[in-house]
């Protein structure tokens, strides 16, 4: 399989035929130091691979910070997960605050990072991560360019509410409430 070298970012393997590559595991400071896979998507034909390398180096270089700051978002993902449940139901976790949701989550191993078609086109990270409360959809969380989350979620292949809803009033919502208060 083919490889790519990016300067300050190392070695990426193609995966597949597809036009995908991952890099070794690395310690990501946005996930409290955890292990992560980069892959990027749709790399080789790409007219501006250096929007690529700018963001991943972004996403770099922010820390937990970054995604303390979207934990009410979470948490309200949380909240309306649950409440398809009542407190007997086996299905039914108990979240007492927007700051405990972490106990909860256990970060992904795998970046996704992707050119969004449309809108401002620009390079989003995708990370999906397991979440208690929602055992099959998980927890998405969006990087825009690697330095903020500008979507939480269950996990999809959208990168903004804007895409996912079709909408473009959603273009900076973090997270679409599905609950109807």
């Amino acid at each position: 399989m083919k490889t790519i070298k990016i300067p300050g970012l190392g070695v990426f393997r193609q995966e597949s035929e597809d036009d995908w590559y991952c890099s070794e595991p690395r310690h990501i400071p946005v996930l409290g130091d955890e292990t992560c896979f980069i892959s990027i998507e749709n790399y080789d034909e790409d007219p501006c691979q250096q929007d690529f390398h700018v963001a991943i180096q972004n996403f770099l270089l922010i820390d937990e910070s970054v995604i303390r700051a979207v934990e009410q978002d979470i948490y309200q993902y949380y909240q309306d997960c649950n409440s398809c449940f009542a407190p007997s139901d086996e299905e039914f976790i108990e979240i007492a605050a927007p700051e405990d949701i972490w106990e909860h989550i256990e970060l992904g191993g795998e970046a996704v990072v992707s050119r969004r078609f449309g809108g401002d086109e620009g390079i989003y990270i995708s990370l999906s991560s397991y979440c208690d409360w929602e055992e099959e959809h998980g927890l998405l969380m969006v990087f825009k360019n690697g330095l903020t989350v500008n979507m939480v979620g269950s996990c999809s292949s959208y990168l903004t509410n804007s895409d996912a809803y079709a909408d473009e009033k959603l273009e900076d919502v973090i997270y679409r409430s599905t609950s109807k208060t």
